[in-house]
């Protein structure tokens, strides 16, 4: 079974998705449409712009959706998924590529969660860290045992977890984390603290624009991050999309589930080609980037 799978921020580079909108008319039409709901050409960021444009928030989240989106869209009756799956902000492109969301409703909320997200992290200063060669159990107890916020964030795959807090709380926990035995504990350079109850108010602002959306049956299953369980019921997609903000990336349990459940080759569609890197080392399975499919 084909798993189509999508990535979340930090994936973007500058020049993504020029050579789509230069050689397929759908996607240079997709990208225009896309300039004219956003209310500002970020095309022009994506293709030609400065890594420091391409770091904001408001542009990244909807660059990396509609790089992974429109590549998709374009490989027509080559985009076959039986079953999706998306990294954070992946799982809006998830559920666009399996028709829960139509893509003028994806990118909406796509832009409205980067805008709830830059302003939570202006509320109070917060940073994530990724932990490599801890148990995840380990690092729990870590972050357990901190007075501060810290949280496990993203489980990335096994030995690879991404922690997330306040300033002070990935510091303390960087240093008992290396102490512990980690290989590294790295402070990452993100805005703030994604998929942690900082991100709350960001939830609520959130969970308006989710619940006025409307959500349709899938053709195929989407894997959620809040859960990492297979899921069709759209007001059970509304409610993981709403949780996810504050729930941390099940990541290896959402692969794991889709291997159990039959997925033997899983498709990356979107800029870079970090998921089949983490997904190799969960499972033993073919992986490929969309990018090699043929255009239709």
């Amino acid at each position: 079974m084909r798993a189509f799978v999508f990535p979340g921020q930090g994936a973007q580079f500058v020049g993504m998705g020029k050579d789509l909108y230069e050689n397929s008319p759908l996607a240079k039409e997709m990208f225009e449409k896309s300039n004219e709901i956003l209310g500002f050409r970020i095309t022009d960021l994506m293709f030609a712009g400065t890594d420091e444009d391409l770091r904001q928030t408001k542009v990244t989240q909807p660059a990396v959706f509609l790089h992974s989106v429109i590549l998709a869209a374009t490989l027509g009756d080559n985009f076959n998924p039986e079953m999706v799956a998306g990294h954070s902000l992946g799982e809006f492109s998830a559920l666009v590529a399996n028709k829960a969301l139509t893509f003028e409703d994806g990118l909406r909320l796509v832009s409205a969660r980067a805008r709830a997200m830059q302003k939570a992290c202006e509320i109070e200063p917060s940073t994530m860290a990724a932990i490599l060669g801890l148990e995840d159990a380990r690092v729990e107890e870590i972050c357990k045992s901190i007075e501060e916020i810290v949280v496990p964030a993203n489980y990335n795959s096994p030995g690879q977890l991404v922690i997330s807090g306040s300033i002070k709380g990935i510091e303390i926990a960087c240093e008992r984390m290396k102490a512990a035995g980690a290989r590294r504990a790295l402070p990452l350079k993100v805005g703030g603290a994604f998929h942690s109850p900082l991100m709350e108010p960001a939830r609520l602002e959130l969970a308006q624009a989710i619940d006025a959306t409307m959500v349709s049956i899938p053709v195929c299953p989407i894997y959620q991050n809040a859960t990492g369980c297979r899921v069709t019921d759209p007001s059970i997609i509304k409610q993981n999309l709403i949780a996810q903000l504050t729930a941390p990336v099940l990541w290896t349990q959402m692969v794991q589930n889709m291997i159990t459940d039959g997925a033997d080759t899983f498709v990356e569609s979107g800029p870079g080609n970090v998921l089949q890197g983490l997904i190799s080392k969960i499972g033993n399975v073919e992986t490929m980037h969309a990018s090699s499919l043929p255009l239709s």
